[in-house]
């Protein structure tokens, strides 16, 4: 593994920042035309093209009545798990549910003293679709990913909610996903994933009714799906492969560092793990404790890719620069490992998430801290905010004047409409104000 080292002022350091603050990217064309024939058998076939492609690419013996998982499977899940997965289970759960219950928003009200009232009202969508990722054939289930996605849906008050989760080669699905879900009262749950099972989701099938939003992590074929169902449903967002950049001084702990770059780049050959830090020592500290840890890993070859091919350590004159730099690359998750970084933080502007201090890695953020882990990618945490609660909800604006709050509006309005050449406007308003002359 070579993790390469340089320096901001340098050519070769400007080169890397311009490329990270370019980072945006939809997947390739080859992906997208192949995403959209998917969406196409699925929207003109339904199950059947579903059932297709759930033979050819994850269960060859899966049938239509097959696809939703029973009742019965779930209560033998059950009894499948340990006691100590499903105590973390709960007390993740409860975190989740503490935090997400502070985004609720009320509907409210203004009224004036004419009469006038206006104000928003604030409802759920009727229904909601969460892609679970499978994890390695169901060998390593996400069960962060069902807590993450169900609960901030739950606390908006949506009435359905519908897991969809690729199936192992036996078409089954993995215990701990299936309790997970218990756990935050989904029960209607498919065995579909990739890009036919948002197909299904955002088209609706005979056997799986359509939704309103899909959320929830995906490889490129999910999140191009997305991508092209967008506007048709609602999604969270299109996320790109994870990110950290970690801020460090002099006086962070190198072990932590290389650790939590570590951490992140185990995702995916094409996850991104940065180091901005103002020391040469930590820098080249840091290094070697990469080279120490990486062979202990379970997933050691795609962290070393990740490491070599995207990952850096990034050398720069002072915390000030740092911090800037930060905001320009505008990370998924951002760590300020540094002496006091509560002092650091109003200095955030752009960055999915913040992690306060060498004792909070990025990992407690993704299971039981309780903020949301499906957070903004690729440099759109300039625009966009983490998955929560508001994901599922939806806003109508109420109007309510009386017989003087409209002759008291009227010239306004008619003027306005004039203006623009609506005369039909401008009349719906004169016949009220007509009739109100001769009552």
């Amino acid at each position: 593994m070579n993790i390469r080292t340089l320096s901001v002022e340098t050519e070769q350091g400007r080169n890397f920042l311009r490329v990270l603050r370019e980072r945006f990217s939809f997947g390739d064309g080859g992906c997208r035309e192949r995403v959209a024939n998917i969406l196409e058998e699925v929207r003109l076939r339904g199950d059947e093209a579903v059932v297709e492609y759930t033979r050819k690419f994850d269960a060859p013996a899966m049938t239509v009545a097959g696809m939703r998982v029973l009742d019965a499977e779930i209560e033998a899940a059950a009894k499948g798990v340990s006691t100590e997965l499903l105590a973390t289970l709960r007390l993740a759960v409860e975190r989740i549910r503490a935090f997400h219950e502070r985004e609720m928003e009320d509907s409210w009200f203004l009224t004036r003293d004419d009469g006038t009232v206006t104000g928003r009202l604030v409802r759920p969508v009727d229904s909601a679709g969460l892609y679970v990722p499978g994890g390695q054939s169901g060998s390593t289930p996400l069960v962060s990913s069902v807590l993450m996605n169900g609960i901030p849906a739950l606390i908006a008050g949506v009435k359905r909610r519908v897991m969809v989760t690729p199936p192992d080669d036996q078409g089954g699905v993995s215990p701990a996903l299936l309790v997970a879900a218990r756990e935050v009262g989904i029960d209607e749950i498919y065995k579909i994933g990739s890009a036919w099972a948002i197909a299904a989701l955002a088209y609706g099938t005979a056997t799986i009714p359509a939704v309103d939003v899909i959320v929830g992590p995906g490889n490129q074929y999910v999140a191009e799906a997305k991508r092209q169902v967008m506007g048709r449903v609602r999604i969270d967002m299109i996320a790109g492969p994870s990110e950290v950049l970690i801020v460090a001084d002099a006086q962070a702990n190198p072990s932590f560092i290389a650790a939590d770059l570590l951490a992140q780049a185990e995702h995916d050959p094409q996850a991104l793990a940065i180091l901005l830090t103002t020391s040469e020592e930590i820098a080249a500290r840091t290094e070697a404790e990469l080279e120490y840890q990486l062979p202990q890993l379970s997933r050691q070859e795609v962290a070393s890719r990740s490491l070599s091919e995207r990952g850096a350590i990034l050398l720069v004159d002072s915390l000030e620069q740092a911090m800037e730099l930060a905001n320009e690359i505008a990370i998924e998750h951002l760590e300020l490992q540094v002496q006091d970084p509560w002092q650091w933080l109003p200095r955030v502007r752009h960055a999915g998430a913040v992690f306060l201090g060498g004792f909070t890695p990025e990992a407690a953020g993704d299971y039981v801290a309780g903020p949301n882990h499906v957070l903004p990618t690729m440099g759109t945490a300039r625009i966009a905010s983490a998955l929560g609660v508001e994901t599922f909800l939806k806003k109508s604006s109420i109007i309510s004047y009386s017989r003087q709050a409209l002759l008291s509006d009227a010239d306004h309005i008619r003027l306005l409409a004039r203006l623009e050449g609506l005369t039909a406007h401008e009349r719906s308003v004169a016949v009220r104000v007509e009739h109100a002359a001769r009552s």
